[in-house]
């Protein structure tokens, strides 16, 4: 049941929070009545605040809309793209990590080097994510673009299926 709560929230936040239906000037208590409580919120410059909407684990979209000091949206963008991906880079704190791009899908330890891998799946043609691997120190070490492991299928079956009996 959570889980199925859990997809339709995702599917909701897809539907209804897409850039074109907010406007800039909006009010933020507009947009939070609308939309309920974001995923994140934290600071911007000059007193402005950005307030995150990220569709899960499953989703892939993570949206960020900027508010001035005056509580009035400036600008609503989703993160999750090959534009923004290209902008982490090695030394980058997980802090800026994840006020650039938002919470990854999936976080895993892989052992060389040793590190926490962040995936994020976005909205691409095929089916990958991008990984950034966390060394232990908090700092970005490397990235790199790799298959989604939600859409592997068992080769196992496909290379069977050719074989004679």
């Amino acid at each position: 049941m959570r889980a199925l709560a859990s997809a339709t929230l995702a599917l909701l936040l897809c539907a209804c929070a897409t850039p074109s239906r907010w406007t800039t000037g909006e009010p933020l208590n507009g947009v939070v009545a609308r939309l309920g409580y974001p995923t994140y919120e934290f600071p911007g410059e000059n007193g402005q605040r950005v307030l995150e909407y990220a569709t899960g684990p499953f989703g892939k979209f993570t949206y960020q809309l900027r508010f001035a000091a005056d509580e009035r949206l400036l600008s609503a963008e989703q993160v999750l793209t090959e534009a923004n991906f290209a902008t982490i880079v090695a030394g980058m704190s997980t802090e800026d990590l994840r006020r650039r791009i938002g919470p990854p899908a999936k976080r895993f330890r892989v052992a060389r080097p040793p590190q926490t891998v962040w995936a994020y799946r976005y909205d691409a043609p095929f089916c990958q994510w991008f990984m950034v691997g966390v060394g232990d120190d908090g700092r970005v070490m490397d990235t790199a673009y790799g298959p989604d492991p939600a859409c592997e299928v068992n080769d196992g079956d496909l290379l069977s299926m050719g074989r004679r009996r």
